[in-house]
């Protein structure tokens, strides 16, 4: 009975040491190197006096957008990237704030008036954050609630310098978010100045063109006040 005790308890030492270690990341696809072991924030820049609001949890980055940083809140790659391809999966976690005033936005980037030429607003649960690509916030791959969908590039397509086809070329062709609270997979390439966007098995933007960004630069995870989850983060840099 004793060493049948003895057995039942070390089995079950076991199975708790196992369950507190913290989960690792998962093998990388083919070609591709994990920007995020599962485990910590290796590899980032923790905004200065962030005080653990970006943080990882059960094997995802979580970020619950409380950070206590004075300056950028964003989480950066301590890496500089020029062409790449970057898979990663995320997720809004809740949206607990309703925006009164959210445009509805044409194929075209421009957006939709009434016959009184003003333009129409929509009443949406709206929550935000994205993707900085080469250390440029106006290069920033949107991930929002707004129902043109996740992927449009806002610092493009609101840039009235821009030409009609860079502004068209930003504006997502599709919506295929997954519903808040759900997993998205997103496939980001970038090469020169060209971006295409898949999301969810779907492109939602081919090769659209980002005249001047820069040659290179870090990727930020953004902080835009909402709570959100990223994980399985591989990037593939490109010759």
């Amino acid at each position: 009975m004793q060493s049948r005790r003895a057995v039942l308890v070390a089995s079950l030492a076991l199975a708790f040491l196992f369950a507190v270690q913290p989960a690792a990341a998962a093998e990388p696809p083919p070609g591709f190197t994990s920007l995020f072991n599962g485990r910590d924030l290796s590899g980032w820049e923790v905004p200065a006096g962030d005080n653990g609001h970006w943080k990882v949890v059960d094997g995802v980055i979580d970020y619950d957008a409380m950070s206590e940083a004075t300056g950028d809140k964003s989480l950066w790659t301590q890496k500089d990237y020029a062409d790449f391809v970057l898979r990663l999966e995320w997720r809004i976690k809740e949206t607990p704030y309703v925006n009164p005033n959210v445009p509805i936005i044409r194929n075209d980037g421009t957006h939709k008036k009434g016959p009184d030429g003003k333009e129409i607003k929509l009443s949406v649960p709206d929550s935000d954050s994205g993707l900085y690509l080469r250390g440029s916030s106006k290069s920033q791959v949107n991930i929002w609630c707004w129902p043109i969908g996740s992927g449009e590039v806002y610092g493009y397509r609101t840039d009235s310098k821009q030409s009609p086809e860079v502004r068209a070329g930003v504006t997502p062709k599709k919506r295929m978010d997954k519903p808040i609270g759900e997993w998205n997979h997103m496939v980001i390439t970038l090469k020169g100045d060209r971006l295409t966007v898949e999301l969810n098995g779907e492109v939602v933007m081919e090769k659209a063109q980002l005249p001047g960004i820069p040659p290179s630069g870090p990727i930020a995870l953004q902080h835009h006040g909402d709570p959100i989850q990223f994980k399985n983060i591989y990037i593939k840099e490109l010759n």
